[in-house]
């Protein structure tokens, strides 16, 4: 199961993908991890979907990362009599509490909190931009919008409000019934919807722990605007074109992408560029030759993953979509200009032991042309500091720990395994020489670069690399 590519492709799982047979069959075409989407289906549902991946996982022997996302405080409007109206250039449009029946001019949004952050000339943005309004009157409990662009708006629909902080958390109640339900599956990443400013990720972590990784989604503004602060509290970032995308300019999202894979990268954090990158594949068995193009720029930024959302949850082609993106991945990283690319980013090794080692391992691989890297890690902290350096040489990362194994399935270029606990130096160099054989990266006479920290299974102590040769 080893890939050969660097970056990975997480699968967004839904009724197109649900069965055991098809997620085995993903993985054996690209998924390295798999997301549940917490906004659809019950816990019965994700429950029989987590079961069937870790069966899959036991087959394959390879750790499969899984992400929980959670849905956040998605803002919507309630039901229209008809089940949509029609709204025109200049029309008015009342939002009020009341739960009766949409129409006649008005529409139900159960959310007061919106209502109360609402200033006249406060943009409305409804069913992911296509339609919008701006509020030319506020009330107690209403605000009233003059449509600016009109369209047919079907009930339910989303809302979004650019440039306006919500006095709510990211966290739900719902949320925290679904936190406590994939903590007990065990899942190894949950991400944050709707995130605003770093006390939603104080808070999320208070709840969560620190057995599982925590992921920022980045859809708002405002995140932005304190990303720095958000980045050291969180372990990953996913950037949310969808959302994002209709609260900021979309000339303004290619700019943001690039500064937060960057700033991930500086940071030795994962990070996921996500949604629509595969849009057309929902209904078509190819891409668009500007989707192809546009995951290809993911990967020469430097993204640890991309993600297919409703192009392997819901779509006509779930199998070709992850194949397709692994031969996008796959060609891009081979590209005479990849290469060249990615090394202009290099970030400056930060004046620590862990990071010099980590930066020499590196650096030391491509001197003496390694077959590959071997970190060893209880953390996944060692693995980071590696693959930071978006090196040419491949990181085997090795741990004891599982939850770490399966957390590093996202990383770029990782190939992640478990292992049993080392204790000495001479079961270090065995037990490298042994993974990377029957791994499938190195055979008799291969060298490597080994990195760990002394004492072994201490967390942030990485200060040793050594250079073997397998078998002598």
């Amino acid at each position: 199961m080893r890939r050969y590519r660097r970056a990975k492709i997480v699968v967004t799982l839904g009724p197109s993908s649900a069965d055991e047979a098809i997620i085995r069959k993903l993985v054996e075409v690209g998924a390295d991890v798999f997301r549940l989407n917490f906004s659809h289906g019950s816990k019965d549902d994700h429950l029989a979907l987590y079961q069937a991946i870790r069966r899959v996982e036991a087959e394959f022997g390879r750790p499969v990362g899984v992400l929980q996302d959670l849905q956040g405080p998605k803002i919507r409007i309630g039901a229209i009599e008809g089940g949509a109206l029609s709204l025109k250039r200049g029309e008015i449009l009342r939002f009020d509490l009341s739960d009766e029946l949409g129409g006649n001019g008005r529409v139900t949004l159960p959310h007061p909190e919106v209502i109360n952050a609402l200033l006249i000339g406060s943009d409305l943005l409804l069913d992911d931009g296509k339609l919008r309004l701006k509020v030319v009157e506020t009330g107690d409990d209403f605000v009233v919008g003059e449509t600016i662009i009109g369209g047919i708006l079907k009930d339910h629909k989303g809302v979004n409000l650019p440039g306006v902080e919500i006095g709510v958390t990211a966290i739900t109640e719902k949320d925290r019934v679904d936190i406590a339900f994939g903590l007990e599956l065990g899942v190894d990443w949950m991400a944050l919807s709707f995130v605003q400013r770093p006390s939603d990720v104080f808070e999320a972590r208070e709840l969560i722990g620190k057995n599982t990784a925590v992921m920022v989604k980045v859809e708002k503004p405002c995140a932005l605007e304190s990303i720095d602060s958000i980045l050291e509290l969180c372990d990953g970032l996913m950037v949310a074109r969808g959302d994002l995308g209709v609260e900021i300019l979309p000339e303004d999202v290619p700019g943001r992408q690039k500064e937060l894979v960057r700033a991930c990268r500086l940071a030795g954090k994962p990070v996921v560029v996500a949604t629509q990158m595969l849009e057309s594949m929902v209904s078509a068995p190819i891409p668009t030759r500007a989707e192809a193009s546009d995951v290809a720029t993911a990967i020469y930024d430097g993204a640890d993953a991309v993600m297919l959302s409703a192009e392997s949850a819901s779509g006509d082609y779930p199998l070709e979509s992850v194949s397709m993106m692994d031969r996008i991945i796959v060609s891009t990283e081979n590209h005479k200009a990849y290469r060249a690319v990615i090394d202009a980013l290099q970030p400056d090794v930060e004046p620590t032991v862990p990071h010099a080692i980590a930066a020499a391992a590196a650096e030391l691989a491509t001197r003496i042309g390694a077959a590959a890297i071997v970190t060893f890690t209880a953390s996944g902290i060692t693995a980071s500091r590696v693959a930071r350096s978006r090196s040419s040489v491949p990181i085997i990362s090795a741990s004891p720990d599982l939850f770490t194994a399966r957390m590093l399935a996202i990383l770029w270029g990782v190939h992640s395994v478990q292992i049993d606990n080392i204790s000495n130096f001479r079961d270090m160099v065995d037990k490298a020489e042994q993974i990377a054989v029957e791994e499938g990266f190195a055979e008799r006479g291969s060298r490597l670069v080994v990195t760990a920290g002394v004492p072994f299974g201490t967390f942030g102590t990485t200060n040793i690399v050594r250079a073997i040769i397998v078998g002598e």
